[in-house]
């Protein structure tokens, strides 16, 4: 009797916890309800791909209006023909092809006035390549200036929207116009020619390696060359003046001192850029596109530089290569490395790599002052570096010339100036080589 009693127990135990589990886990339809009544209503829902018009209108003020053409890119159409910046248009149209609201403020508004939807700050007209159209008109700003009052023409409900979102759909011409003022193709430029007052400087590129083609062949300084061709592909116009600023900006350029022109030169043709400074502001006006603009005055003072700021002032090219061998001649003095994997050998012993890493250092650091034309006669010192695995090899000689040194490639003409704390830098550097420590000492 005891063991039946204990049976019906902990069924009905059982029986009474599964339904505390089922009743947990599912809520109440009259819960769900109002759940989904709470959620936010989305405002706009639509295939970004498939917008093909977009209009900005604002208060008091023209529109703009915005068309894909048909090679799927946007183009400003009013109030004037004009390129229009892709990624600003993507940005706007993201933004409104998911446009949730914060919160439904009215079901069937009456009075629009107090929203300041009577008459709204901003009206976005958009259509669809199915001829689907949408206009949302946007309002106030709540009074906590968090949000702003919006809703969509035909549709009786109000809506509010965070603040951001208006940011990012509430553009200017200015704001959405293509400001490059060169349309090339930054990685596929492969020359460039300034032209200055009393020079002309070509360059031509190789891969990523830059090389001075005009007055002559010479070495040339990648980074910098590099550096010039980035300020010319992302030149940009200076749109922040007043109207009456930009209005004058061409009868200025028209009188402006000329700093410099660049023809440059990808796969696709020839553009070209002229700078010119009036005071201490730059403008300019380019090959591809209508108008002079202000520009940024680092695009300016690149422009303005002379030869041997393009020049390759280091006296070796192997870079952050480790050479394979090396051999220097110094006075009665004379080294020999060679590399086997990464270890370092002279005369049969293998050296200490930190004193050889060192004396590579500090020949991958030898650097010219300035570029002279004449003074060198006897050389002291010869050092010849073989790298990229035999592929490569580079012979510089120097010699004493008064306080410094000047230092000359094997089959090149020009003369680098040393000052005399690099070269007797790298002697150090040679006689601090040691052999490595032998195990167990």
């Amino acid at each position: 009797m005891k063991i039946r009693s204990l049976i019906v127990a902990a069924f009905v135990l059982l029986v009474l916890v599964g339904t505390l589990y089922w009743s947990g886990k599912r809520k109440p339809t009259s819960q769900i309800a109002t759940a989904s009544a709470d959620t936010p209503p989305a405002i706009l829902k639509l295939d970004e791909a498939a917008i093909t018009k977009l209009e900005l209108k604002k208060k008091d003020a023209g529109a703009i209006v915005l068309a894909k053409n048909n090679s799927g890119a946007w183009q400003i159409i009013q109030p004037q023909p004009l390129a229009a910046d892709q990624s600003a248009v993507s940005g706007a149209l993201s933004a409104l092809s998911s446009l949730n609201s914060e919160r439904l403020v009215e079901d069937k508004a009456s009075d629009l006035k107090q929203y300041g939807l009577d008459q709204p700050a901003l009206e976005v007209a958009i259509a669809e390549k199915d001829n689907k159209a949408q206009r949302l008109l946007i309002g106030d700003e709540t009074p906590t200036r968090s949000a702003v009052y919006a809703r969509l023409a035909g549709d009786p409900r109000v809506f509010t929207v965070a603040s951001y979102n208006k940011t990012s759909i509430d553009k200017s011409l200015n704001d959405l116009r293509d400001r490059r003022l060169l349309t090339l193709n930054a990685d596929k430029i492969s020359r460039i020619v300034l032209i200055q007052k009393n020079r002309e400087i070509e360059f031509g590129r190789d891969k990523n390696e830059w090389q001075i083609l005009k007055p002559g062949p010479l070495r040339a300084d990648s980074f910098q060359v590099s550096e010039l061709a980035r300020k010319l592909s992302g030149a940009r116009m200076d749109l922040s003046g007043s109207d009456k600023d930009l209005g004058e900006a061409p009868s200025v350029f028209a009188h402006a001192t000329p700093v410099a022109s660049a023809k440059i030169t990808d796969q696709s043709g020839t553009q070209e850029l002229q700078v010119r400074k009036s005071k201490d502001i730059y403008y300019a006006k380019s090959s591809v596109v209508n108008g002079t603009y202000k520009v940024d005055s680092d695009l300016g003072q690149a422009l303005d530089k002379g030869l041997d700021d393009f020049r390759n002032k280091k006296l070796f090219d192997f870079g952050f290569n480790d050479p394979t061998k090396i051999e220097m001649h110094g006075g009665s003095k004379a080294y020999f490395l060679s590399r086997n994997g990464t270890d370092w050998w002279s005369n049969g012993k293998k050296m200490d790599a930190g004193s050889v890493q060192a004396f590579i250092s500090t020949l991958r650091d030898l650097s010219a002052s300035k570029f002279v034309e004449s003074g060198f006669a006897k050389p002291g010192m010869e050092i010849t570096v073989t790298s990229e695995e035999g592929r490569r090899a580079e012979k510089v000689s120097i010699a004493k010339s008064g306080n410094g040194y000047i230092a000359k490639r094997e089959k090149e003409p020009t003369l680098y100036h040393l000052a005399s704390s690099p070269v007797d830098g790298l002697q150090k550097a040679a006689d601090a080589i040691q052999p490595a420590a032998t195990p167990g000492k």
